[in-house]
């Protein structure tokens, strides 16, 4: 039969759409990138915000109106509304096929085969690299799951109820499946899941994140590797110095972390506080003088004073984040901070937010000033289009040559800024360049 994949949401649901594509490719069954060329359509879905939601419901209904004019036989959810809302979504949407969940993505072709069915059910221990995979990302650029789930249980956060416990690959797995990335034409690979710097320790009893770096970067084929989703207060000393000492791994992290003031931080249910938080830059920043941090924010978040807010967007003057990410509160049912006193109304979480995307417009000026008339290296995405290191794929900026020569996507080159207007950077390019040389 011929399928699509929607997938949406962030790159943890991108790489669980490589996997349920991966098993009905190995079952005889053809992928079609083109959906009015399908019989099946595949909806993996988001449930993290209210907007998510609303965005994959969208995508159900949107399907199904097709679906009862004959153009497609099996309309299919998977994802993580299939665990927000489980055998309900049937019955919501009595024209569904079937509802798979997250953790039984190997079953998608029971899917195919049964109608009406909800499959499910939790895991417990590792989980391990998949056998079946179809690349959905840029053939130079692939991301690896290292772990899946979360146990932080931060106020706001639905993800460990949807997701479940935290739990993490072997790391000779992990070996053995970025080998195959790089096989397959990968030379950047980011490194993903729910808290990346937490890897290992269900496994292994203590964070291994720095000794598995230490093994993918045998590969030699993988110029970049990008570490995504560190919790500041799990980023070790040991994880610093292989990030320091290997031309490989990006002086790039992301770093999620919502806010700054400690009672907010506390109310959040974070590990950390404004101090820790301050130290933990400075570390990264003596290391590696020229890291670039991006980070996200929650403007907004119940019981946030005025106060706090100011100081928020003080820290990101004082901070320069190289790319942050923005959020107003939103109160998501089933979490505690939705049932929290001190609920802001909408009109203020919206005026914090935007005071701090302006402060961050701010900083941003001051940076891309800086950048003029730097040597930099960069990957090309396409022919005139590529990212330096301090740019993640799909979230971040992009690097542009001066002159529309094209550019061979997956190579790198070496360039000098010649201008710079928000996140995006103009280049002279010099020539092909060893991409980690940064």
């Amino acid at each position: 039969m011929k399928f699509t994949v929607v997938s949406l949401g962030c790159p943890k649901n991108l790489t669980d759409a490589e996997v349920l594509a991966g098993e009905l490719l190995a079952a005889g069954h053809q992928f079609v990138s083109d959906d009015s060329e399908a019989e099946a359509v595949i909806i993996n879905t988001c449930a993290f915000l209210r907007s998510a939601v609303r965005e994959a419901e969208g995508e159900i209904r949107h399907y199904l109106v097709f679906k009862k004019r004959g153009l497609y036989r099996k309309v299919i959810v998977t994802g993580c509304l299939s665990e927000a809302m489980g055998e309900n979504l049937l019955k919501k949407y009595p024209g569904l096929n079937a509802v798979v969940g997250i953790h039984r993505l190997s079953d998608i072709t029971k899917a195919f085969r049964k109608d009406g069915c909800y499959i499910t059910g939790q895991q417990d221990g590792p989980i391990y690299s998949p056998l079946n995979k179809m690349r959905f990302t840029a053939g130079h650029s692939a991301y690896l799951k290292i772990a899946d789930g979360c146990d932080n249980r931060c106020a706001y956060c639905l993800i460990p109820f949807i997701r479940g416990r935290f739990r993490s690959k072997p790391l000779e797995q992990l070996v053995r499946e970025a080998g195959d990335l790089a096989d397959s034409g990968a030379v950047e690979i980011s490194l993903i899941a729910q808290d990346t710097t937490r890897y290992g320790e269900d496994i292994y009893g203590e964070p291994y994140l720095d000794r598995l770096l230490k093994e993918l970067v045998k590969i030699k084929s993988v110029r970049w590797w990008r570490i995504m989703y560190a919790y500041p207060e799990r980023v070790t000393d040991g994880l610093i110095s292989v990030m320091r000492d290997n031309g490989t791994v990006c002086r790039y992290l992301d770093i999620p972390l919502q806010h700054i003031s400690t009672p907010v931080l506390r109310a959040m249910r974070r590990l950390s506080t404004e101090d820790s938080i301050k130290e933990k830059i400075e570390s990264l920043r003596s290391a590696m003088p020229d890291i670039a941090l991006r980070t996200n924010f929650i403007a907004g978040f119940p019981g946030e004073t005025d106060k706090d807010a100011e100081k928020l967007v003080s820290f990101i003057k004082e901070t320069k984040f190289s790319n942050v990410g923005v959020f107003e509160y939103s109160p998501e049912k089933g979490t505690a901070a939705a049932e929290m006193d001190g609920q802001i109304p909408e009109e203020v979480k919206h005026a914090r937010a935007e005071a701090v995307i302006e402060a961050q417009s701010r900083v941003l000026d001051g940076l891309n000033k800086e950048l003029i008339g730097r040597e930099t290296v960069f990957l090309a995405d396409s022919e005139d289009r590529g990212r330096a290191f301090w740019d993640a794929p799909d979230i971040d900026g992009s690097v542009v040559p001066e002159s529309h020569a094209g550019l061979s996507a997956g190579k790198f080159y070496s360039g000098r800024i010649i201008s710079a207007d928000a996140y995006v950077r103009k280049v002279s390019i010099s020539g092909p360049a060893d991409g980690s040389k940064k």
